[in-house]
């Protein structure tokens, strides 16, 4: 049997593809950032086709990399930018609009006419997700309301709807299968995850038919297999889950009470609740961590909308950096007795907040303030944010205790940003030796199914730390840091 597994992890702002062998170590991999679109203030957009291409292309590319072909691969697994939302034609395979991200906020008017009409707390109590403009959900309902002819399309059952995972099996299987896991389903906030399956109340209440739904399985299943046209031969596919939870599998958190912490364009903790729903009194999320062999696995999440994203703003929009990477030089040489804080808020403030109105500001300013100040300001944002969610997760679940934080993604390379988070949360941060945890959680569901790899409490031993980053930071210093950062934020808040 073949011990090769192709991992696809399509996220926010680029697509990757990494192949692994029989011990979860890379052997090659391939990457292709794709347009974002900003139509209006506080939209975001894709091009599936794009994304679908840039998908492609990758998988193709490493695989000529790692001089390997199709018949050496066992398995694929898929990952993916969660709640993204797309829409496509049965038939012809063609999608009707672009992709709404998960980061747009157009449909903000809608969630405020359900929540003044008091429906948040039966659409948490059934999917433990907030009435925000985030999940899927109310995206769908804009596409099938603003698009001319899909609603009557899609009562006729000539539609299909699906997350990005959806989509890109949709694809690969040559429109063979529509299906999901239960991890992008749980994200949708039309799927009830205690009796795990579609809500037919939620897909009244949003106008949503039944047919336009994908099938949802396992996060470790039989999805079918990939067209023969596509690599010459065709290959399982045998692992779906959204990214955070991919992660959660990749870092190996399979015992209740681990966390982990990905620092992509956003940033998302995610904890492990065991099979215990727990339910949020602080605005954090109750979610499917993974769902194996027909068990559910449920989780707290607190989601951070902009965390990489902020370094990209200061590249991208303000010109103050080349490089992501020249954040954390620039940071360095920050003035340390000016205090500068950056809340950015660009879309919205995600938990435990949840204000969608929210904008970003900057607080503290003087006639010294320069880029220096503001890297680090940037980079500090999201260990302060890390901070406000750790602070509801132990509100919200008195078993939590103290925790050692598993993080990966782009921004733990910075040594900076990891040593500051490590010391406002007064918390061990550990960084493992292979970052890519999302794909590598792709990989393992996918290897899990075909037998490659082995169970969860197993694999949990096998997890390998780089480096371990310990609190140094006075107390007293630490908490005025801290405060300074909730005054900040209490000052950008519109919902006081």
């Amino acid at each position: 049997m073949p011990a090769h597994i192709l991992a696809i992890d399509q996220g926010t702002t680029s697509s990757r593809a990494i192949i692994f062998n029989d011990q979860l170590e890379i052997i090659a991999s391939a990457q292709q950032e794709f347009e974002q679109f900003f139509p209006q203030s506080g939209w975001v957009e894709h091009d599936p086709e794009e994304i679908w291409d840039s998908t492609l292309a990758t998988c193709q590319k490493a695989l000529t990399k790692s001089n390997l072909s199709a018949i050496d691969i066992a398995a694929v697994g898929i990952t993916n930018q969660r709640e993204t939302t797309v829409v496509w034609d049965r038939d012809t395979g063609e999608v009707i609009h672009k992709a709404i991200v998960w980061q747009d906020r157009r449909t903000s008017g809608l969630c405020r006419k359900l929540k003044d009409a008091g429906y948040e707390q039966m659409v948490a109590s059934k999917t433990g997700l907030l009435l925000d403009p985030y999940f899927s959900g109310t995206k769908l309902h804009w596409i099938l309301n603003n698009v001319e002819g899909a609603k009557e399309k899609a009562e006729a059952g000539k539609l299909a709807f699906g997350t990005i995972d959806s989509f890109l099996l949709w694809r690969l299987t040559g429109g063979k299968v529509h299906a999901t896991d239960a991890t992008n389903a749980s994200r949708t906030m039309l799927y009830n995850i205690h009796d795990n399956k579609w809500d037919e109340y939620l897909l009244e209440l949003l106008d949503i038919p039944r047919s336009l739904l994908p099938e949802v399985k396992d996060s470790s299943a039989d999805f079918g297999v990939t067209d023969k046209s596509l690599f010459g031969n065709p290959i399982p596919i045998r692992g779906i889950a959204g990214d955070q939870q991919a992660a959660l599998v990749g870092q190996a958190c399979f015992k209740a009470g681990m966390i982990k912490s990905t620092y992509g364009t956003g940033c998302f903790i995610v904890l492990n609740t065991g099979e215990q729903a727990v339910t949020s009194t602080n605005k954090l999320l109750t979610t499917i961590g993974y769902r194996l062999n027909g068990v559910t696995t449920y989780a707290l999440e607190g989601s951070i909308f902009v965390a990489g994203a902020a370094v990209q703003w200061m590249r991208d929009a303000m010109g103050i950096i080349e490089t992501a990477s020249d954040t954390g030089t620039l940071a360095r040489q920050a003035d340390i007795n000016q205090d500068i804080y950056l809340v950015p808020a660009f879309t919205g403030l995600g938990a435990p907040h949840w204000d969608p109105d929210a904008r970003g500001a900057i607080f503290g300013i003087t006639r010294a303030t320069g880029p220096a100040e503001l890297a680090r300001a940037a980079l500090e944002s999201v260990c302060y944010q890390t901070r406000d969610l750790l602070e509801a997760m132990r509100g919200d679940w008195a078993e939590m205790g103290e925790t050692v934080l598993r993080v990966d993604g782009g921004m733990v390379a910075s040594n900076y940003t990891m040593q500051f988070l490590a010391d406002i949360l007064s918390a061990p941060v550990d960084r493992p030796i292979v970052l890519e945890t999302t794909a590598v959680g792709a990989a393992y569901l996918a290897g899990l199914y075909e037998g490659i790899f082995p169970p969860p409490a197993e694999l949990g031993t096998t997890w390998k730390r780089d480096r371990r980053f310990e609190p140094s930071l006075d107390e007293k210093l630490r908490m005025k840091k801290y405060n300074g950062w909730k005054n900040a934020v209490t000052r950008t808040l519109t919902t006081k």
